[in-house]
């Protein structure tokens, strides 16, 4: 165990089961490159490419920047700059769902890529390196909850640390939620 704040979970057949958080967001980051070329064409694109990348950057900031934390020497500047460029990145994800324009899409695939290219080329490999395979099977079910009650539009200026954040975002997540429901959004990439 490298020390990870995660409260036990009862394991099956004494490993914990499911997909390691590494795995989910690198899946995910994926998944963002193709929505940000996707978007260029198709306006319902957008809207996912919206909603993905805000349930995205709410499981980052409740359980990936922890686990830096918890296990990097240089953690602090790391999640500073990780949690600024969100910061950033959720602005633009507004201006993107208000204006739906070119530039504005322009900005948030910039943006997505480079968060990509930092968070596989620098983080990843360290947590890989400093937490066992079980901490990360472990985060990636977190993870998948946290997501799957993580706001669906970009909300610049909220929480974006624990505890707090793990409070706010389900809240919001579930007026969003609603929103979508009464609006017909679509939000998942599935579903286009």
């Amino acid at each position: 165990m490298s020390g990870l704040p995660l409260p036990p979970l009862p394991p099956i057949d004494g490993d914990a089961t499911g997909r390691s958080m590494l795995d989910l967001l690198d899946e995910e980051h994926r998944q963002l490159d193709r929505l940000c070329t996707r978007a260029e064409s198709s306006p319902a694109a957008s809207e996912v490419l919206v909603a993905t990348l805000a349930r995205h950057l709410s499981a980052e900031e409740q359980y990936l920047y922890p686990a830096i934390e918890g296990v990097l020497p240089d953690a602090h500047d790391v999640v500073e700059r990780e949690l600024a460029a969100d910061a950033e990145l959720l602005v633009a994800l507004r201006r993107l769902h208000t204006s739906a324009d070119r530039a504005a899409l322009h900005t948030v695939a910039e943006q997505v890529r480079s968060h990509t290219h930092r968070t596989t080329a620098d983080v990843f490999p360290a947590l890989r390196t400093h937490c066992t395979d079980d901490e990360l099977v472990r985060l990636g079910n977190r993870v998948e909850i946290a997501r799957s009650a993580a706001p669906t539009r970009p909300h610049p200026g909220t929480p974006s640390t624990p505890p707090l954040n793990k409070l706010v975002d389900p809240a919001l997540g579930v007026m969003d939620k609603l929103r979508d429901a009464l609006t017909r959004r679509t939000t998942w990439e599935e579903d286009l």
